[in-house]
């Protein structure tokens, strides 16, 4: 399978970036083709600009200012988002990246009998995100509902792609998580990224 991992990270030397690697190496080893896309490395501009924002509607969608990006997306059979959770949300880099290049026409269509979002990212298969949070599980599900993961699995997913092997594996309380816990944490994404 040929995945794009995405990596929203500012640190080269962060756990996202450990993670990632893991990810990297684990998918290669198991035969599957992957294309890295960190994109702070990349220098990835996740700022909607006015234009793009004008034409939103325009038929075609104007693409022209992340079409690399969009080319590997389209190329990718599986999507892993690799990216902390800050303030129960992405980081904007990540948010901008769903904003310019998830656009219509590459990720969805409009229905023009009513408004409807018609998924045109058939080629997308899976679709993993990779995440840790700085609250407690508690917090993250039961007061605040686990909006990542609705934002993910019910917005983006669903309204991009049908019938995806969609997993999340988040690691909670990353602040004060300790040395044996976050190895703990490697090991789950190793032992489920090989059953791919």
């Amino acid at each position: 399978m040929r995945i794009l991992l995405v990596l929203a990270h500012p640190l080269e030397d962060s756990f996202a970036a450990a993670v990632a690697k893991l990810a990297h190496e684990t998918l290669v080893a198991g035969g599957h083709e992957v294309d890295l896309l960190d994109l702070y490395r990349e220098g990835f501009d996740p700022r909607l600009s006015e234009a793009e924002r004008r034409g939103y509607f325009d038929q075609p969608y104007d693409t022209s200012g992340v079409d690399v990006i969009v080319a590997r997306l389209r190329q990718a059979e599986g999507l892993m988002l690799v990216f902390p959770q800050w303030w129960f949300n992405f980081p904007a880099i990540l948010k901008g990246f769903f904003d310019r290049a998830f656009a219509p026409g590459v990720a969805f269509t409009h229905d023009a009998a009513g408004g409807r979002i018609v998924p045109k990212l058939t080629n997308i298969r899976l679709f993993w995100a990779l995440t840790t949070t700085g609250s407690p599980w508690w917090i993250v599900h039961l007061y605040m509902g686990n909006p990542v993961r609705r934002l993910l699995k019910r917005g983006i997913a669903a309204f991009c792609a049908k019938r995806l092997n969609f997993r999340m594996l988040a690691l909670h309380d990353m602040d004060r998580v300790s040395e044996a816990g976050r190895k703990t944490h490697l090991a789950r994404i190793r032992k489920a990224l090989a059953a791919i």
